[in-house]
């Protein structure tokens, strides 16, 4: 009786692996899976980053699919919360029994899931969580964005060779790995390049009052700023560092898109590195930018494009493998040699894109605040 009860489990088990290889190797819609902030303080990026995934999503759809196949995706809303992250994840696993997941948008997020994506063979795409541990749970892990060492480096290279910057201040949330990481990275690039970092100064997750640590700021006579964080808190920051008269340029990363709709003239002479420049001259960012336009009415920031390109990272490692399958699909998207919104793209030995960053500039533009491409920088 035990062997009986022991081969009709083992029977049970392959028929539901061979009906789940069947689901996925159909010719019928391919489904994906999709986490992101659509609600709470980093929204924007979330909503921003579907809005470019569902964009893809049109027009592949109107150009044929994928080999002869619609694609449609199930989103999440996940608040920027790790744990609702987990909760996301798990219904999108479980009940919708999707393979391929694209999300989530912030580090903290997205590490909440790929130890279970990997466990679970589930492929994940992160469109822009750029802590360095992302990929670190296995071979199922992707991400479409640069990584913080590298925007980190590229902030303080940009403050000393471009602003000619030679002593930096770092305002960052020692709470928040994302801020963390660039902080140490932009310090450290910095330094090398001869330039002295005369004040490091930290805050806690939450905070709204910074002006203790900008008067240290202050009485240290910087010649730039850094402030790696999102754009809510960069915002209040930046408030309180002009209403202290401190008038210098300051840099920061992709976290700050969202600025210009949730600024004012504080954040000018303000620089971050980014995923890609609406303003770009390159025929793909131009049909992009003009298709967001037309479809959402406003001017795509990074997480938009990121999330554009995410769709087509998959779409392109979907017609390769011949198979919506996500180990099959993981082995495609790891041989992705493409040109795309963001750029030039292949992916390391850990799944992370080996592509460019770009730098843009914060100014006015018909009265309403805008960004500029200042330079770019390669790896």
């Amino acid at each position: 009786m035990k062997k009986l009860i022991i081969l009709f489990a083992a029977f049970s088990f392959s028929m539901t692996a061979l009906s789940c290889a069947k689901k996925n190797d159909a010719s019928g819609p391919i489904t994906i899976g999709g986490i992101f902030p659509l609600s709470g303080p980093v929204a924007v990026y979330g909503v921003e980053a579907r809005n470019g995934i569902e964009l893809a999503i049109e027009e592949i759809n109107t150009a044929g699919g994928i080999n002869g196949r619609t694609i449609s995706i199930v989103s999440e809303d996940d608040e920027g919360n790790p744990e609702k992250t987990v909760n996301a994840y798990t219904k999108l696993v479980t009940r919708d029994k999707v393979g391929i997941i694209i999300g989530s948008l912030t580090s903290g997020c997205t590490m909440a899931m790929t130890e279970r994506a990997q466990h679970q063979g589930v492929l994940l795409l992160a469109p822009a969580a750029t802590m360095e541990t992302i990929t670190n749970a296995g071979d199922y892990i992707f991400r479409a964005c640069f990584i913080d060492p590298f925007q980190g480096t590229v902030g303080g290279l940009f403050a000393a060779d471009t602003l000619n910057a030679k002593r930096a201040a770092i305002l960052y949330d020692n709470g928040n790995d994302y801020s963390l990481g660039l902080y140490e990275n932009f310090a450290k690039a910095f330094i090398s390049k001869g330039g002295e970092v005369v004040a490091r100064e930290a805050y806690g997750t939450g905070e709204v009052d910074f002006n203790a640590q900008l008067t240290k700021i202050k009485n240290a006579e910087p010649d730039v700023v850094y402030l790696p964080d999102y754009y809510s808190t960069v915002s209040l920051i930046a408030k309180q560092l002009r209403a202290q008269g401190i008038n210098t340029p300051v840099v920061g990363a992709d976290g700050w898109d969202g600025l210009t709709e949730n600024a004012g003239d504080e954040v000018l002479n303000g620089f971050y590195s980014n995923h890609y420049a609406a303003d770009s001259t390159d025929p793909k960012v131009q049909n992009f930018v003009a298709s967001y336009k037309n479809k959402f009415g406003t001017e795509p920031v990074s997480f938009a494009a990121l999330g554009y390109d995410s769709m087509y990272l998959i779409r392109d490692a979907i017609q390769r493998a011949g198979s919506s399958e996500s180990k099959a699909v993981r082995d495609a998207l790891a041989q992705t040699q493409g040109s795309y919104v963001t750029g030039n793209l292949t992916f390391d030995e850990k799944r992370n894109p080996v592509k460019s960053a770009v730098i843009v500039e914060l100014v006015k533009k018909d009265g309403k605040l805008s960004t500029v491409y200042k330079t770019t920088v390669n790896p």
